[in-house]
């Protein structure tokens, strides 16, 4: 049992590391809290995530048209690939995500024992780590977690033993530490936030006697911390900070337009033609193909296709507003596509069901605008030779 025990003066800390998808952990967290008999329970989980374990994801509650104005459509997608691949790995060893803490819950309950949330919002940490991620990291996040949702190969089988493996000290630091080489703003902002996040709760929290059902990936981190001042206001917001997408909304915009102006006074009328010829062909193709590879039909893709090259050059409208507008019309979600979103096991999972179809769709026909303006640049530019 991974087990830790720190005193702070007269205050005893139990910490209990665990896996979340692991059956024997939900065992430890038994025998932790009868034979340690703590007068308070914590557990790693915000007021969302206890929610979600005690009520199941309530995904038919969700709405769409909001998810997507709000600009929350990666997020969202992001949020359910996490919950989807924990479930997976989960049903794989029989074991359901996050049971451990829900064990934690329950025996306190029945015992009556005073029960604290340990961990920050979970949005909020999404939120930081998306902002805070490089492009690079954002897309060796986002390869490592399909591949990792959807290979099959041996290398990746999860087993019970593997799992059990991963509760080991010098295992968890490795693993850790590669973290930290490979993404170093994602482990800043899942790891060692929360573990200042986590510590500050424990430490404040009341009782002589506290025990803390925390995944084994924090302890270390957790054990450093303890009983230090920590000034967690910064870290569990999220910044606004400056938004250099919105200000090349308008910038992009107003060059196209000069550059246009310029050409047809220096050119003429052909070249500035071929210009806007570039402009329309490289948006369009790339947005539509975007929604071609999320399976869209065929009127989104056209919607795409047309929209893109206009609203490139529009700050407030995106080309994937517009496709997910028409496929959503076209496809409207059922009550069974919402109440599927807890059984994605595939990327063909994700564009069969209606709900995010329509959301792959409004994130691929937008992907693909962005990688039309980047092409279509340095054509545009050719023709000033």
């Amino acid at each position: 049992m991974a087990v830790e025990k720190i005193h702070l003066g007269d205050k005893e800390i139990i910490l209990v590391g665990t896996a979340h998808i692991s059956e024997q952990s939900v065992n430890d967290v038994k025998d932790a809290i009868e034979n340690e008999k703590p007068d308070i329970v914590g557990v790693e989980l915000d007021i969302n995530r206890m929610r979600q374990l005690k009520q199941g994801n309530r995904w038919n509650n969700t709405n769409i048209s909001k998810v997507i104005s709000n600009g929350q459509t990666y997020l969202f997608l992001l949020t359910l690939l996490l919950s989807n691949m924990q479930r997976s790995l989960g049903s794989k060893i029989g074991a359901k995500p996050g049971m451990e803490m829900i064990e934690a819950v329950k025996i306190a309950e029945e015992k009556k024992l005073p029960i604290i949330l340990l961990d920050r919002d979970v949005n909020v940490t999404l939120k930081r780590a998306m902002q805070k991620m490089s492009i690079r990291e954002k897309f060796s996040l986002l390869a490592s977690l399909v591949s990792g949702f959807f290979s099959n190969s041996e290398e990746t089988k999860i087993t019970k033993e593997r799992i059990e493996k991963l509760k080991e000290k010098d295992m968890m630091n490795e693993l850790m530490q590669q973290l930290g080489k490979e993404m170093p703003s994602v482990k800043s902002v899942l790891v060692d936030e929360r573990d200042l996040y986590i510590a500050n709760s424990i430490t404040k929290s009341p009782g002589k006697k506290v025990l803390a059902v925390v995944g084994a990936g924090h302890v270390e981190g957790i054990k450093k911390l303890l009983g230090k001042e920590i000034d967690v206001s910064e870290i569990s917001t999220v910044p606004k900070g400056r938004n250099y997408l919105k200000i090349l909304s308008y910038v992009i915009p107003a060059l196209f337009f000069v550059v246009l102006g310029f050409l047809f006074f220096t050119k003429g009328t052909d070249v500035t033609l071929t210009a806007v010829l570039y402009w329309f062909l490289a948006n369009g193709i790339l947005s539509a193909l975007g929604v071609l590879i999320a399976r869209g039909h065929i009127l989104s893709i056209l919607a795409a296709f047309v929209a893109a090259p206009l609203t490139s050059l529009h700050p407030f409208i995106a080309a994937g507003w517009v496709a997910g507008y028409v496929e959503a019309k076209v496809n409207n979600p059922k009550v069974k596509d919402f109440e599927g979103l807890q059984n994605l096991n595939s990327f063909g999972d994700f564009t069969k069901n209606q709900v995010t179809k329509i959301l792959l769709v409004v994130a691929l026909a937008n992907v693909g605008s962005t990688l039309g303006t980047i092409v279509a640049v340095p054509l545009i530019a050719s023709l000033f030779g």
